[in-house]
């Protein structure tokens, strides 16, 4: 015969019994009201809870008091290095303030969210914090559901009327590229994922106006996916042909984009600083070790965390104030790669 692994908690009414008291005696115990009764109930209630194992439900009795001291994070991809820190630094916050965090990872799946989104609600989360970096602008209308507090990470919707935080992604990409020219680069191709998401968009036409702010600079866009390997190579080839007396460049609009690039490189056998130059925006742990390092514009993903919690609490516990988009600048980390 197989035996049921179903645990069954103690309750109340269980310590009660066994205590032969009521269980308001009870309750009035647990909410430390232990003053007000004579000291053989309360011996009898301890002896009881200690016998049972008896443990408070403090879910249940957060939920009583109108919160769940649990916050909600909507993840598109968990496996992306700016996730992690995103998520470490909403962690510690949460950690500090006594809440805790259920993680949700979508995969980039519309199916997967709304599914997440449904659980959230279920366990009556005090708010949820979306990292949308790669959720289209038609999976957001699902969000417009939500009944608790939200911030978004790295999206800003005035639609939805709720506070944002992410990079300052215009000035990040100026100051990427400015950094290139600084260095006499002449001609810098683009590398980045698809430009259907906000930010990539935002990044490419920040680094397409500085280009027209300088004709000195030749400026090239390609967009790429994971399945382009070898379109990415020819891109790369095609660039330098059309360029072969101008000191050259490659510009990724993120992490992932750099990786792909220095793979494409690798591939052409081509010695970056050298023959060609790498920057991008995004400071994954492996680019301060490819090549003798990749200059890079380092986002404050943590702080991004941080922030974006915090003000999700502000907001939890009754700030109504209008809602804010803030913006946080990137820091210029130069390596041998420029």
């Amino acid at each position: 015969m197989q035996h049921s692994k179903t645990k069954n908690f103690t309750t109340i009414s269980d310590v009660a019994k066994y205590a032969k008291v009521g269980k308001t005696s009870v309750s009035r115990y647990l909410n430390g009201e232990q003053e007000k009764m004579s000291k053989a109930l309360r011996e009898r209630i301890a002896q009881a809870i200690e016998q049972l194992d008896y443990r408070p439900n403090h879910s249940a009795r957060m939920l009583r008091a109108g919160q769940s001291k649990l916050i909600g994070l909507l993840l598109a991809d968990v496996t992306n290095p700016y996730s992690i820190e995103v998520l470490q630094g909403i962690e510690q916050v949460c950690r500090r303030q006594g809440y805790m965090l259920m993680v949700c990872n979508t995969d980039h799946e519309s199916s997967l969210q709304d599914q997440y989104l449904s659980l959230l609600d279920a366990h009556r989360v005090d708010g949820i914090i979306i990292n949308t970096a790669s959720i289209s602008s038609a999976q957001m209308d699902s969000f417009s559901k939500i009944a608790c507090p939200m911030v978004l990470v790295d999206r800003v919707n005035t639609t939805l009327e709720v506070d944002s935080v992410g990079l300052n992604n215009r000035e990040a990409a100026q100051q990427g590229i400015a950094h290139l020219k600084a260095q006499s680069y002449q001609a810098v191709l683009v590398v980045s994922e698809t430009l259907a998401i906000a930010p990539r968009q935002e990044r490419a036409q920040a680094l397409a106006d500085f280009a027209s702010a300088n004709p000195d600079i030749h400026y090239q866009l390609t967009e790429v996916d994971k399945q382009d390997e070898a379109l990415l190579v020819t891109s790369i080839e095609r660039f330098l042909a059309e360029n072969p007396t101008k000191k050259c460049a490659i510009f990724t609009t993120n992490g992932v984009a750099t990786m792909w690039v220095a793979k494409a490189l690798k591939k052409l056998n081509l010695k970056v600083g050298q023959d060609i130059g790498l920057s991008g925006i995004d400071d994954p742990e492996w680019a301060e070790l490819f090549e003798g390092g990749i200059t890079v514009m380092r986002q404050p993903t943590r702080l991004i965390g941080e922030t974006a919690c915090e003000r999700l609490l502000s907001r939890i516990q009754g700030n109504n104030e209008a809602p804010q988009h803030i913006e946080l600048s990137a820091e210029l980390i130069i390596r041998q790669s420029t």
